[in-house]
């Protein structure tokens, strides 16, 4: 049992954040405040969570100029990523949003190659592929939200792009300080935006009960889910870590049909569409394990004979 624990420790941390990042996108459609407002309270309240757990442990946030530049910089894209997140709520459905998210990966598929100097993986291009064909029967049959799938390829794209900054960033950094500089930097970024597009004083507060909301958002379902989802990367790549969030929507499904009943009912070819996402979640892990590796290179090995 032990053995087991210590060998699949992170990648069964993994779907325990995903299953956090599910409920993500409950909260964001309940939240009564404008999108970029519920991602500036949100990382401002993840960043003071950050900060007073490291005040407790006595952990030092000293670090690097050099990578807190690089960190407050990769915050501005999360930031970027949650914007557009939250807008696609508000515009579409939870169910809708968290499948188009499963594009990820397919990003992740050629950025991470870039960023980590090796050649574009086959096996991961196929799997992207697929994710996208689900996401296209998605596409052909909820046309009616065609904005919210939009910014949602927006998203997940920031998503592709800050997730593979930190699979670099972990290599030679701390998953805690990583996350600290990332929160702070998303809260200069949207108080920035905020005064350049002139609506600092547009700016919504939360109610009562949106606080409520927001603290849960802040310290379990960013703060929590953040630091541990950077720690995963020491020994899962970002693709693997992109493609396994493909389960999100599954979880999320689930989550808004208990919460919003027949709000959340979508047709029989989204839910095809879901499904081929799951299953290329499922083939991805299957590929990466030892039994995998041997298997994909017989086929390999069989195709150019």
């Amino acid at each position: 049992m032990k053995t087991f624990l210590q060998r699949y420790r992170n990648p069964i941390l993994l779907h325990f954040v995903i299953l956090i990042w599910g409920f993500t996108g409950v909260l964001g459609k309940i939240i009564s405040i404008d999108s970029g407002s519920i991602v500036l309270f949100r990382m401002g309240v993840a960043f003071c969570s950050l900060i007073l757990f490291f005040f407790i442990s006595g952990r030092k946030i000293q670090e690097e100029r050099a990578k807190i530049i690089r960190y407050l910089a990769t915050g501005f894209i999360i930031a970027a990523h949650w914007s557009f997140f939250f807008e696609a709520l508000k515009v579409s459905t939870v169910s809708v949003t968290l499948t188009c998210l499963a594009s990820t990966s397919l990003f992740v598929a050629f950025i991470e190659p870039l960023l980590f100097k090796r050649k574009v993986s086959t096996t991961e291009v196929v799997f992207g592929l697929l994710v996208v064909s689900g996401l296209l029967m998605v596409f052909n049959f909820e046309n009616e939200f065609r904005l919210g799938i939009i910014l949602s390829l927006i998203s997940a794209f920031c998503a592709a792009l800050f997730g593979t900054l930190n699979g670099l960033f972990i290599k030679n950094g701390s998953a805690f300080r990583i996350s600290l500089y990332e929160m702070l930097g998303g809260v200069i970024g949207m108080l920035i935006y905020f005064a350049l597009s002139g609506q600092i004083s547009d700016i919504q507060y939360p109610t009562d009960i949106d606080w409520v909301y927001l603290l849960i958002l802040g310290i379990i379902c960013t703060a929590f889910a953040f630091v541990v989802s950077v720690e995963v990367m020491k020994t899962l790549t970002p693709f693997t870590v992109s493609i396994s969030i493909n389960m999100e929507p599954i979880y999320a499904i689930i989550l808004a049909l208990v919460f919003f009943g027949d709000s959340e009912l979508m047709s029989g070819g989204f839910y095809g569409g879901a499904l081929l996402i799951f299953l290329t979640v499922m083939a991805n892990g299957v590929s990466k394990s030892p039994r995998g590796k041997k298997m994909i290179k017989k086929l390999r090995e069989r195709w150019l004979a």
